[in-house]
């Protein structure tokens, strides 16, 4: 299963208890499922979670039953359909639409008065339209409507909600999403999916180490490079040095470090520090190899 199927699937075990949530959960549903006119309503999904909670909440918000099921144990997305004038009259007058009227496509906000209604009604939204991308690869939910007027409305829940969401079209639909994992487990947690937003986070976490580590580890590569560098350019000018006057025509604290590095070639100044005899300081180890450097940039400069 994929993380979104795995979201819904959490989803779908909130209880359908109070007949308000169901009937606004349905909203949702209706308002971003395929069909939803005053021919018909058609609702296709993939998800086996919501297959299921499909005729209870159905039930529980409208005393009926759908005209056509998908086949017991079919595969696939599978298609929940009413054309009963009678059904579709009832489901109508629900939402304050006329009997014999086309169904306009906007939100009813007084079917969603109380807050649990509107965590149900965005719950049936995403359940019908909305996806969530795997947050080990990146952070974007979304929820997609036909009905831009429905778009612009779910835009005003989600903000009574706590949330702002950023809104674009896509291929004929309005699409309302968030690409913020902390926003994304935020909204999971308000619709009492606390599993998935812990996933979420969980995913968060081990891409921020992911990333803290790999910055740590280009970081200290980096770092040993320029003592590797930095480690040949002082050995070269010990070897100009020797060339030129010998390493024993050097002063003997001179003398010991150049001695010290041509041992340790790639060991870091304070590694040299703590390897020096008698004991010298970092710094006082940097000034003498400064020293050497300088020494040797003078024969060049003779040379030339």
């Amino acid at each position: 299963m994929s993380f979104s199927s795995d979201a819904k699937a959490e989803l779908c075990r909130a209880k359908i208890d109070k007949k308000c949530c169901a009937v606004a959960e349905c909203y949702g549903v209706l308002l971003y499922c395929n069909t939803f006119s005053a021919a018909e309503i058609r609702i296709i999904t993939a998800s086996d979670a919501f297959a299921a909670r499909l005729p209870k909440l159905f039930r529980r918000a409208f005393s009926l039953s759908f005209d056509t099921l998908p086949p017991e144990g079919a595969a696939g997305k599978k298609s929940f359909l009413i054309r009963d004038r009678d059904k579709l009259a009832r489901i109508f007058d629900a939402f304050g639409a006329e009997k014999d009227g086309s169904l306009s496509h906007h939100v009813n906000f007084g079917v969603i008065e109380e807050e649990c209604d509107r965590v149900a009604f965005i719950r049936g939204a995403f359940l019908a339209g909305g996806s969530v991308t795997d947050p080990e690869k990146r952070y974007h939910l979304e929820l997609a409507t036909p009905h831009r007027a429905v778009g612009r409305e779910s835009y005003s829940v989600l903000l009574e909600l706590g949330f702002t969401p950023r809104e674009t079209q896509r291929g004929g639909n309005t699409l309302l999403y968030f690409k913020q994992a902390d926003t994304i487990a935020d909204f999971f947690t308000a619709l009492g999916a606390s599993s998935t937003a812990l996933g979420v986070m969980t995913a968060k976490v081990e891409k921020e180490m992911r990333n803290t580590i790999t910055r740590q580890i280009n970081c200290d590569s980096a770092n040993a490079d320029k003592v590797v560098s930095a480690a040949q350019e002082q050995i070269e000018a010990i070897h100009r040095l020797g060339k030129a006057y010998g390493l024993d025509a050097l002063p003997e604290g001179l003398k010991d470090a150049a001695l010290l590095r041509i041992a340790n070639p790639e060991a870091s100044l304070a590694d040299l520090a703590q390897l020096s005899w008698p004991k010298v300081t970092k710094s006082c180890l940097s000034h003498r190899l400064k020293k050497l450097m300088s020494m040797a940039q003078a024969i060049t400069e003779e040379e030339i």
